[in-house]
């Protein structure tokens, strides 16, 4: 006999007598094995973000930042050694012969700042273009500026190529680049999210690609029309801004759709990995290669938030200057993740198309013909 009970009360049932789970039964229940890996990869990425962010913002400094130097023969080879031996190695000085040299060195973005030396007085010039990253040419302009003080000098800081108005700091390349590989991966893991991140077929995996296009251009045009028209951060290049809008989240989105097609979730936080915890801090956004700690200075320009940062500066900036490497790096991310994508997709289709193997076993013995009936 059961000793449950159930009494009606205003219309509501109550039951009596049911086992109730205990405490860590619930929390299996609540979160499973499967939950709880989860839970684990997003806190190692918690951690790398930190690490990641903190290892290469936390102390920035000069290292190597390349300078022209215009100077008289006479000083000209002591002031190379002078500058290019100060302790901790800070910059790395490039003789030429001219102010016009050193400026178009400047422009084209082979150096970052041009020191200018003037024999006939005791104030020197020093040619910038901030627009290239503001905390660089601040970092030359303050050991320089040390420099010249020792020897009763002075320098004279001149910006030729100034951010716009609405872009301060400089940092606007590196914000609407950051905005475009997000976007484009979280694209590639909303299509994978929408099909119950059941590993695609071929043909799924060719659509998804297909689809990272159109989104990538439009993402390209309101990304070109915020910092723009709207902002005035970047003003001018619109339609380029467009094409590299449209490249950079392609080759986002096509990475995403990659490496979800091979890893499934854990495809997503490698795309994190690659895009926001290692490439945005190395990208020179905020501050370029040579302030950075050796790692980061050394996989910046490799990764795409860095060959997209450096891309949008130097069109809105500096006429398209020293882009190609760039543009090359953003086109191979875009191309191995549709290559990546497309062969994990057929090698699944090959092996679900194999038949099975039949079992292994005795075979059963023939059946003989039927006894008479009697």
């Amino acid at each position: 006999m059961s000793d449950a009970r159930e009494d009606d009360v205003s219309g509501s049932t109550v039951r009596t007598g049911e086992r109730t789970q205990g405490f860590w039964e619930e929390v299996r229940d609540a979160v499973s094995t499967r939950a709880a890996l989860v839970m684990l990869g997003v806190l190692l990425l918690q951690l790398g973000f930190a690490l990641s962010y903190m290892g290469a913002f936390h102390a920035p400094e000069p290292h190597r930042v390349p300078i022209t130097l215009v100077a008289p023969p006479a000083v000209e080879g002591d002031l190379v050694a002078r500058l290019d031996a100060l302790p901790g190695d800070p910059l790395r000085v490039t003789a030429v012969q001219d102010r016009a040299e050193a400026r178009a060195r400047l422009l084209d973005r082979r150096t970052d700042a041009a020191l200018v030396v003037d024999p006939a007085s005791r104030t020197d010039t020093l040619i910038v273009a901030s627009a290239g990253g503001p905390s660089a040419t601040a970092a030359a302009a303050e050991i320089l500026q040390e420099v010249a003080r020792t020897e009763n000098r002075t320098i004279v800081v001149r910006d030729i190529r100034p951010p716009a108005a609405g872009d301060s700091r400089g940092l606007s390349s590196f914000y609407i680049v950051l905005s475009w590989t997000i976007g484009g991966y979280l694209a590639a893991s909303a299509l994978n999210m929408a099909a119950g991140s059941r590993k695609p077929t071929l043909r799924r995996t060719l659509v998804r690609l297909a689809a990272m296009l159109p989104y990538g251009f439009v993402s390209g045009i309101g990304g070109a029309i915020i910092v723009g028209p709207v902002l005035d951060c970047l003003p001018g290049a619109f339609w380029e801004l467009v094409g590299i809008g449209t490249l950079v989240v392609f080759a986002s989105g096509a990475v995403g759709v990659a490496l979800q097609s091979v890893a499934g979730t854990i495809g997503l936080g490698l795309t994190i990995l690659i895009f926001t915890i290692l490439g945005n801090p190395s990208s020179g956004g905020v501050y370029p290669s040579s302030l950075l700690p050796p790692f980061w200075s050394a996989i910046g320009q490799a990764l795409p938030p860095g060959a997209g940062t450096t891309v949008v500066r130097n069109t809105v900036y500096f006429d398209g200057n020293a882009t190609t490497g760039a543009l090359w790096i953003l086109g191979a991310w875009a191309f191995g993740g549709v290559v990546v994508a497309i062969l994990a997709a057929a090698v699944r289709a090959s092996r679900a198309a194999r038949p099975a193997a039949p079992a292994a076993g005795p075979a059963a013995p023939a059946a003989g013909p039927a006894a008479p009936a009697v």
